[in-house]
């Protein structure tokens, strides 16, 4: 079996053991897997003198199930998520707790998004945000666009920022989406839209650690709104201006409740219904649901595609920090 590498800071095909099936567990053959840019660059910038995965999110074809399995079956396509369980591999074993069944005819590329659409209504969700209220996406990556389309679907006013002006017109065609690359013009669209009151969120979804637009993020919020950290931002907060608005700040870890318990993940038990409605597995199949009713649309983040074969020659570009590319999709279907 082939897989995906990072080593010394650069990127690798192995030859690597299939996964040992578990109980609990189903065997996929991948058919797609998604570059995931910030969080890879970020693993092939930490790993010097060893080996890294890379990827976590995929979509493919079951082929064996677990004994304990009962939510699966052989032969249904599945979307997969999490490391490390799911990787930019050819086979992959994962817990039924992290699989989500794709609804029949739907392009099998958009559902390889799964995992990232998870990340994305996670954070939404930790915002607490209530129907018709304000909240500004900054940083309009992948992850950003994502989290701004979805916070559309669900009615609330959105206002998105990037410094890259390529990027936030990707969202122009986007009904009642303000996208923006200047904060001058974000700023004047908060408070035209807010009667000068503020955003009742602000969601980072920007990398670079150390950043202004922490500080800055507690002047677009309103007295007691909030502040989500989704991207690679130090909390590096000023105090003043964030006793003064009694704000908020929050992080948003990965896909949801169940991640990085190995009760849930490891173990693949799941939290009943009822006390965690919104696992990140649930949020898996929450964002395949609003694709199937085609409450968003995904269509121009998969402009691009690699042959796993072909792998090294595509890759370099999209973990450019300034390449307009935003992810690709791994081809694994020969």
């Amino acid at each position: 079996m082939r897989k995906l590498m990072a080593y010394n800071k650069t990127v690798h095909v192995v030859e690597g053991d299939i996964p040992e099936l578990q109980p609990a567990y189903v065997k996929v053959k991948t058919l797609y897997s998604v570059i995931s840019p910030g969080t890879e660059r970020l693993t092939i910038n930490n790993s010097e003198s060893r080996h890294l995965s890379l990827g976590y999110s995929a979509v493919g074809v079951i082929e064996t199930v677990g004994s304990r399995v009962t939510k699966f079956e052989m032969g249904d396509i599945v979307a997969c998520y999490g490391a490390p369980y799911v990787h930019h591999q050819e086979i992959l074993c994962v817990p039924e707790t992290l699989c989500a069944r794709v609804p029949e005819g739907m392009d099998l590329k958009k559902a390889a998004l799964a995992g990232l659409g998870a990340i994305a209504i996670h954070a939404l969700r930790i915002a607490k945000l209530q129907f018709g209220e304000t909240v500004v996406v900054v940083g309009l990556g992948f992850l950003g666009q994502l989290i701004t389309k979805i916070a559309n679907a669900s009615a609330y006013n959105v206002i998105a920022y990037d410094i890259h002006k390529a990027r936030a017109d990707m969202l122009k065609n986007d009904k009642n989406i303000k996208s923006f690359a200047t904060l001058e013009a974000m700023e004047a669209a908060i408070q035209a839209d807010t009667h000068n009151n503020g955003a009742d969120a602000v969601l980072l979804c920007a990398g670079g650690k150390r950043s202004p637009l922490t500080g800055q993020s507690l002047s677009w919020i309103c007295h007691k709104g909030k502040v989500v950290i989704v991207g690679d931002v130090e909390p590096d907060f000023p105090r003043g201006p964030m006793f003064d608005k009694e704000a908020e700040i929050l992080i948003s870890r990965a896909g949801g409740p169940g991640r990085y318990d190995s009760i849930y993940e490891s173990e693949a038990i799941d939290y009943p219904y009822g006390l965690v409605r919104w696992t990140e597995g649930r949020n898996m199949e929450a964002y395949l649901d609003l694709l199937s009713k085609e409450r968003i649309n995904v269509s121009g983040f998969i402009t691009e595609e690699i042959a796993f074969e072909n792998i090294l020659e595509g890759y370099e570009d999209v973990l450019d920090s300034e390449s307009s590319v935003l992810t690709k999709l791994i081809n694994y279907t020969g």
